[in-house]
């Protein structure tokens, strides 16, 4: 679709807009790969703003690509809209969605004199279903110059230290049985899982320092009297760069390997995407974007261990291997409420999150600025 031409709204107006739209993602949570009305709104947000707009990008149905512009230059805004089974927005992807956009939208005006394109990439299943790297793998993001997002957290912390993470889906199968009358016709799958996780808990004495494992069982059995035949879960395992999440990996995979050992049943070890990568930070990107937070009244200086959100993993670790790029977290005032809790949900819209969405449009819009000045 062709852009039209546009007059820019006024500061106030275009605040009222960007919340507005934040608040339907929030009140309208969909989970991985199913963020089909996200994916809609984010489209008519931008065409309304004079970009043009393609949806179904790159043949994913929930991307959407939009541009203004035509310069030599390409800076991207990356746009997030995926919310968590039964958490829905505590994560606050409805925020970045809105920052991201809003500093589009606010750069628009200078696109000629910076000699820029403009680009908004809405981007699917951040949540574990590593989007951006199908979405890099079919193309994508590669001939930017420049990738902004900035992410909410309990307070702002600058620097994204993520790990990288493989996610992984578990299931084992054995044989049901009656519990009392027949248990020895049995192979358990219950007591599979029992013996993994003891064999995972062994194992964290000889963890190397930075990494994590973690998950959950999410199907257990059917009734006390019968043995289960099949269960399934969802584990995760981070290390501070993808070489150290290889060795780490193997093992963790092991220790499931171990449960069907001793239970006789059959793994399914599988993964749920491709590993999330650690981050590569454009320093010059990240200067200009802390200078400008520091003016504009927010603070770095929240405890170290209040800021530890900027470890958490993110598959834009991936895009920045290949494009420049800067991931900050930019604070709500929570703490210790903080991301992925029901009460984060809560804090994702009101007044602090009014004021994280106008100062992260600003934040981001302003780096961009200045960067390719």
């Amino acid at each position: 679709m062709t852009a039209e031409p546009f007059a820019p709204p006024s500061a106030a107006e275009h605040l009222v807009r960007l919340i507005e739209y934040s608040e339907t993602l929030h009140a309208h949570p969909e989970t991985a790969w199913q963020e089909h009305r996200a994916a809609r709104w984010t489209a008519d947000l931008l065409a309304e703003s004079g970009f043009a707009v393609t949806t179904g990008y790159l043949g994913f149905p929930t991307a959407v690509h939009a541009s203004y512009g035509s310069g030599s230059r390409r800076v991207g805004f990356i746009v997030e809209y995926d919310a968590l089974p039964g958490l829905g927005h505590a994560c606050g992807h409805n925020l970045i969605a809105a920052m991201s956009a809003g500093a589009a939208i606010a750069l628009r005006p200078w696109a000629r004199e910076l000699d820029l394109r403009i680009d908004v990439i809405g981007t699917p299943a951040e949540e574990g279903g590593g989007g951006k790297i199908e979405m890099l793998d079919a193309g994508a993001f590669t001939d930017l110059d420049l990738a902004l997002m900035a992410h909410p957290g309990p307070v702002d912390a600058p620097r994204a230290e993520p790990y990288a993470v493989a996610h992984d889906h578990v299931r084992f199968v054995g044989r049901s049985a009656h519990a009392a009358a027949y248990p020895h016709e049995g192979r358990n799958a219950g007591d599979a899982f029992v013996v993994a996780q003891v064999a995972l808990g062994l194992l964290r004495q000889q963890l190397p320092p930075g990494t994590r494992v973690h998950g959950i069982q999410t199907v257990g059995g059917e009734a006390p009297n019968a043995i289960p035949g099949v269960t399934e879960g969802r584990w995760y395992t981070r290390a501070e760069t993808l070489a150290d999440l290889e060795p780490l990996h193997r093992r963790v995979r092991q220790c499931f390997e171990a449960g069907a050992l001793a239970t006789d049943t059959a793994l399914d070890f599988t993964p749920e995407s491709q590993p999330y990568s650690e981050f590569r930070t454009d320093e010059r990107a990240l200067e200009i974007y802390m200078r400008h937070a520091l003016a504009l009244g927010r603070s770095f200086d929240a405890p170290v261990e209040h800021q530890t959100m900027n470890r958490a993993s993110t598959d834009l670790g991936n895009v920045s291997q290949h494009v420049p790029a800067i991931h900050p977290y930019i604070g709500l005032g929570s703490f210790p409420v903080s991301n992925h809790q029901p009460e984060f949900a809560a804090v994702c819209v009101g007044e602090a999150a009014d004021r994280v969405i106008a100062d992260g449009a600003t934040l981001l819009a302003r780096t961009a600025h200045e960067y390719f000045s």
